[in-house]
This record gives structure tokens, sequence and C-alpha cells, in this order.
């Protein structure tokens, strides 16, 4: 028996997206809501076991077996994740990820990050919340893997405009006009966001995150965020960030200055139009390997 176990971080939708010269980017926002991933696998199965509404993960697992020469092993694959699906908390991800990493672990096959991308991006359009720290990634094509660095200490309240957002159909939408259109703001959140990265300033990177946010609503309007900026400067926050591709919006704090529980608690209490999800920290990403061994 070869098993593995993963953490695999979420995300808080992304602190930026967009185009750069055309290149489709975002610049990733980890957070420290993990997806657990376990692989165990025999030779004597032939099939594997996997969790219903599992199937881009299990495509996945049969693609690094694949590429391993393992095709006609079996076994099962079990997540567990606290994350939402639908979103833009990056769930598929985490759990496409997560397996990835963990058919590698328990076979002894240490892969790095660029592998993993190329092999989720034949999946689905990925989040690059298995890069480490805060990167600019190309979630369509792997064209554009940038390391910003690692975050200061800052925290986010999650809330949720509801609904859901197919990563797959949105991603299928032509959108190449507005994002030429949009390309100057977003370069200018772009390097707030990387100076602030560079500086520890939680200040730049909440400026560049709400600029990015505020210019995504031509493309994936929330009626919510208007509420959401306003409540954050009630609690003192540097700004707010979107699900550019999903639901929700982090209330960003430096965690430095702000009692996050506080903050959660005054917002939760106004906040008619949203929902609370979840207070977690911005943190640098990569995966966690909790658990491998070879028996």
């Amino acid at each position: 028996m070869l098993s593995a176990t993963v953490d695999m971080p979420g995300s808080c939708g992304e602190l930026a997206q967009g185009t750069l010269e055309g290149i489709s980017f975002h610049i990733t926002c980890p957070v420290d809501i993990y997806s657990r991933v376990t692989v165990e696998l025999n030779a004597d199965s032939g099939c594997v076991q996997f969790p219903e509404g599992r199937t881009k993960s299990f495509q996945a697992l049969k693609q690094v077996l694949a590429n391993l020469k393992k095709e006609g092993m079996g076994g099962y694959l079990r997540i567990i994740s606290p994350l939402p699906m639908g979103k833009g908390m990056a769930s598929s991800t985490a759990d496409v990820a997560g397996t990835i990493e963990a058919v590698c672990g328990a076979f002894g096959e240490e892969t790095g990050p660029e592998e993993v991308a190329r092999i989720a991006l034949t999946v689905e359009p990925s989040d690059g919340v298995f890069f480490p720290g805060i990167v600019a990634f190309d979630h369509r094509e792997g064209r554009l893997n940038i390391p910003l660095g690692m975050p200061p200490p800052m925290d986010i309240i999650v809330l949720d405009c509801g609904g859901t957002v197919d990563t797959l159909a949105f991603n299928k939408r032509e959108l190449k006009d507005i994002l030429k259109r949009q390309e100057p703001i977003v370069k200018e959140a772009f390097k707030a966001i990387e100076e602030g990265l560079l500086k520890g300033d939680s200040a730049l990177i909440g400026e560049g995150a709400t600029l990015s946010a505020t210019a995504n609503q031509e493309i994936n309007f929330k009626p919510q965020l208007e509420e959401a900026m306003s409540l954050a400067r009630d609690v003192g926050a540097v700004g707010v960030n979107t699900g550019h591709s999903g639901t929700v919006i982090g209330i960003l704090l430096d965690a430095r200055k702000s009692d996050r529980e506080a903050a959660a608690g005054y917002i939760s209490g106004k906040s008619a139009g949203m929902k609370w999800l979840f207070n977690c920290a911005l943190i640098g990403g990569g995966r966690r390997l909790q658990i491998g061994r070879h028996v």
C-alpha cells in the first residue's frame, strides 16, 4: 500500500486579476483554509474510488498515474475540505493540486509547482495557490509565473454575495476587449501590490486589491461591493478584494493593527446583503505534506 496526505490552501478570490500585454493572470490570495487530500494506492484493485463530485481530482489522479506509468494502480482518493464550491475560493484547485502532490508523494516522487501547474491546467483553469508565497500566475495557459514574495501579517474576513460561478463556463466568456481596456488599471493594481509585498506594506496591498476589485465590476458585478467597501472603512481595513470569477468579497485587515474577531462581529451585524463565511489569514501558498508512507 502506498499512501500520502497533503494539505493544499484555498484562497479568498484574488488580490488582482486581468491581463498583462494580453496574457491572462491573477495575483494569488492564499488563505489558511485547507483541502486535505489522501490517496491510498495498490496494484491489486485497478480501480480508484473517489468522492462524489470530485471528478476533476480523479482526472488529475489518472493523469499523474499515466505520467508515472502506473495506470494499473487502484485504491482510494479521499478529500476533506471546508472550502465551498463555486465561490471563488480555489476549492477545485486545492483539491486537484492536492491530489497531484499526494499521488507523487505516495510514490516518493518529488514534484515542483510548475509541474503541478502543467497537470492542473489540463483539467481546468487553475488558481496559483500551489506556488510558494504570492505569485502572479496565468491561470489559463501557465505562460506567466512571477514570484512576488511573502505577505505581511494580514487577516481576511470572507463574505459571500450568494450564488455560484462555474469556472469553466466563466473562462469561456469573450472578454478580450474589456480586459484590454482595463490593462492600465490592472497594471496600477499590480504595481501597488508588488510594492506592498516588497515593503511589507498592507495598505499598498489593500489599495491595489481594491482597484482590481472595482475594475472587475464590469466583468463580474457584485451589487454588495459598495456596501463591503463602506464596512471596510468602518473597521479600519486596508481595502477589499474579490473573487474575480467568484462570489466572495474579502475585507483585508492589517493583523498588526486590527482585531479581526471584533471587525467580523461588527460586519456580520451590519451586512444585510452578504453572508459571513470565514475569518482567515493571508499566507504564502504551497503544499503542506502531512504524511507519506510506503508499505
